[in-house]
């Protein structure tokens, strides 16, 4: 691969939203405990597509849900441990 082909290999990297930036972005919006609503319209997600990242960050233990009337999504620590991770792996490849 020459230095061409690595510059657009990291523009791709850096303007596609992968996956993983999607869930380090759900959970950095619920750092302090946000409602459905708000993750739908901070992440720019349709309320589907939320769902189905909430129940699989709730089966892997990175964000909790509080059992109140209204429910509040809050990033546990293991899901801080996440996107810890995530910023460090980011800035050895950028």
């Amino acid at each position: 691969m020459n230095e061409a082909d690595a510059l657009i290999d990291m523009k791709v990297l850096t303007e596609k939203r992968t996956t993983i930036r999607l869930i380090v972005d759900i959970l950095e919006i619920s750092l302090k405990g946000v409602g459905k609503t708000e993750i739908v319209y901070k992440a720019n997600l349709n309320f589907k597509q939320a769902q189905k990242y909430l129940d699989f960050l709730l089966e892997k233990g990175l964000i909790a849900v509080s059992s109140n009337r209204r429910n509040k999504y809050r990033t546990t620590a293991k899901g801080k441990a996440f996107i810890k991770r995530y910023r460090e792996t980011v800035e050895l490849i950028l």
